[in-house]
């Protein structure tokens, strides 16, 4: 099993960040992490920079990009070549797949008027969705999960991380060996994953599919 982080914001490329490439590997290894995923704001240029500091360090950096649709956020992997104008979300959906790659709703539920709400019910093609997002609500997290089930669809925890304690506060379970983006997103296609949640003696998966079960052969 693998402890990914799929959602980190890097100072370069995001301005609302306040973390390096350095200090992200330092503090993800420090935690626990076998991985992390770095998803700039409609940019993902750091692809080079990064590539190269992970064959440096023997640490897994996957570089994805969280691009804003009209409907709200997507993380996106595979994905090349970057729309300069905003989209719909199904536009870029059906872009990631042709490309090879995937889309996940990120944090769908925050109040930010950056989450895809329930539209998320009305695209077609996600791989995932950010069940539990370190940024946001517990309330609106257990929402998101709900719906990851109700959809069949794979639930992701990440953390979202702009600054240093925020890395890996919700990270990504994942069955067997993930060396790169390629196994990275057959890994999220595939479902084998289940988010996490770091505590004092190291990272927990959540699973509430049997509560969830249960709650509804009650109704």
């Amino acid at each position: 099993m693998m402890i990914i982080d799929p959602h980190i914001h890097e100072k370069t490329y995001s301005s609302d960040s306040t973390l390096s490439l350095t200090e992200i590997i330092s503090r993800a290894r420090s935690i626990g992490l076998d991985g992390v995923c770095i998803t700039d704001h409609d940019s993902n240029e750091i692809t080079d920079t990064a590539n190269q500091l992970s064959k440096e360090t023997g640490f897994l950096i996957i570089v994805g990009v969280e691009i804003l649709t009209y409907e709200g956020d997507l993380t996106v992997f595979g994905l090349n070549k970057i729309p300069s104008e905003m989209m719909h979300a199904q536009e870029v959906i059906e872009m990631a797949i042709r490309a090879g790659g995937i889309a996940i709703s990120a944090h769908p539920f925050r109040q930010n008027n950056r989450g895809m709400g329930s539209f998320v019910k009305e695209v077609y093609g996600l791989a995932g969705l950010e069940a539990f997002n370190g940024s946001t609500t517990p309330y609106n997290n257990l929402y998101a999960y709900g719906l990851a089930k109700e959809l069949n669809i794979t639930a992701l925890g990440a953390s979202d991380a702009h600054n240093i304690k925020a890395i890996g506060k919700y990270a990504t379970a994942f069955q067997g060996t993930v060396r790169d983006i390629v196994d990275f997103i057959e890994a999220v296609k595939s479902g084998k994953a289940l988010p996490a949640v770091l505590t004092d003696s190291g990272y927990e998966t959540i699973d509430l599919s049997e509560i969830l079960h249960n709650d509804n052969n009650l109704q």
